[in-house]
């Protein structure tokens, strides 16, 4: 069998490969790409940014979850798993605010429980859960006028993580989802 190689120019190159390998990534300025590319002064300087997200997001009417984490995302071994290793865990605020949530369309008086949230993490690497059950509902106005929709309600557990993927300690904000329609998320 012959071994082929493929040569890393970057340090996203090294990167890539060190992640195929299973290998951790902990010294990027004992890497000639990355010390080039001032990988670490980049973290450095990125260290105390965030982030602000905004959109929709329409899936299946399934069990599910969808979440915020940090590090980039990538399939290994058929597993959701995140690249931490150049944040480092103990780096990583979880401090987050959710202006709005809703799933399908607002009508007068609905109340989305998560709205106007703000947690402030007390620690760094916290991973926040909020599991949502889910009520379909039909609303109808003064003039006969149908709305279908969805009302919720929401549990938060917190816990700090331990590095490892998906719910057993990935810092980030989790939403698990029973079935789900429509989200709108501001």
């Amino acid at each position: 069998a012959s071994l082929i190689c493929r040569c890393c120019n970057t340090c996203d190159d090294v990167r890539e490969a060190y992640r195929r390998r299973g290998w951790a990534f902990k010294t990027p300025d004992t890497i000639e790409q990355c010390k080039r590319e001032g990988f670490s002064q980049k973290m450095q300087e990125q260290k105390n940014e965030g982030c602000r997200v905004y959109g929709f997001l329409e899936v299946n009417k399934v069990a599910g979850n969808f979440h915020f984490a940090p590090g980039k995302s990538f399939q290994q071994s058929h597993v959701h798993v995140h690249d931490l290793q150049s944040f480092g865990l103990d780096n990583i605020n979880m401090t987050h605010q959710i202006k709005h949530l809703s799933f399908g369309k607002d009508y007068p008086g609905i109340v989305n429980p998560l709205d106007g949230t703000n947690v402030a993490a007390p620690q760094a690497s916290m991973m926040y859960q909020y599991f949502v059950k889910i009520v379909p509902t039909i609303y109808v106005k003064g003039d006969g006028e149908v709305v279908k929709t969805n009302q919720f309600s929401v549990t938060r557990h917190e816990k700090v993580a331990n590095g490892l993927i998906g719910d057993q300690g990935l810092p980030g904000v989790f939403h698990d989802l029973p079935r789900h329609p429509d989200i709108q998320l501001f």
